[in-house]
């Protein structure tokens, strides 16, 4: 096959490439622009601090034969903020884990409408329902197992509130459940007015 044959009849690997990145969404209003900013930035710096710590302690315990105390703290800490964080903007980009068989085996037509409709509705359902476990934990975490703000629950260690680390549950999965609500929306617009929306 010849180059111009090549280039006639096939996609090149760039050209791939930028189709994917297209299809990630981008953000239109203020809000979506603050909080994809807030995710990116916040992801981005766990990843480092995630990194840094985790090299430091390999090098301290292997090289240099002492410990890092209490490191598997601050390990967990940025650990969650990163991942609710990631999952926030996955559920905007609508680039979240998914296992999705009805785009790819069912036919165009209000049986696939329906079907991820249907989606949808119980995919906010269960993240809302998540979502309120968040919140009881980011309560939990404020005001302690007795409701009253004494004995606030701690990392042994560093003594560090736990609330810092049910934060981002509570962030990540709210910020799930709206994005999710926008994808219910537009699935019954396109179900409901026969797939021109």
């Amino acid at each position: 096959m010849s180059n111009e044959e090549a280039k006639a009849g096939q996609v090149t690997a760039p050209e791939i490439e930028e189709e994917v990145v297209l299809s990630i969404r981008k953000p239109k209003c203020i809000f979506d622009k603050i909080t994809v900013s807030f995710y990116s930035i916040i992801c981005f710096t766990m990843s480092i601090l995630l990194t840094v710590i985790i090299s430091a302690a390999t090098i301290m315990r292997y090289i240099l034969e002492m410990d890092l105390y209490g490191y598997e703290e601050w390990i967990k800490i940025f650990a969650f903020w990163l991942y609710f964080m990631g999952a926030g903007y996955g559920a905007f980009a609508g680039t979240h884990v998914s296992a999705d068989l009805v785009q790819s085996y069912v036919k165009e037509g209000v049986l696939k409408r329906f079907l991820i409709f249907t989606k949808t509705v119980v995919t906010l359902g269960v993240t809302l329902l998540f979502t309120k476990y968040g919140w009881d934990y980011l309560i939990f975490g404020f005001l302690g197992p007795l409701g009253t703000g004494v004995a606030l629950p701690r990392t042994v260690a560093w003594r560090i509130p736990l609330w810092t680390a049910y934060l981002p549950i509570f962030i990540g999965l709210a910020s799930m459940s709206y994005y999710f609500m926008w994808d219910m929306i537009r699935a019954g617009q396109a179900l409901f007015s026969g797939g021109k929306k």
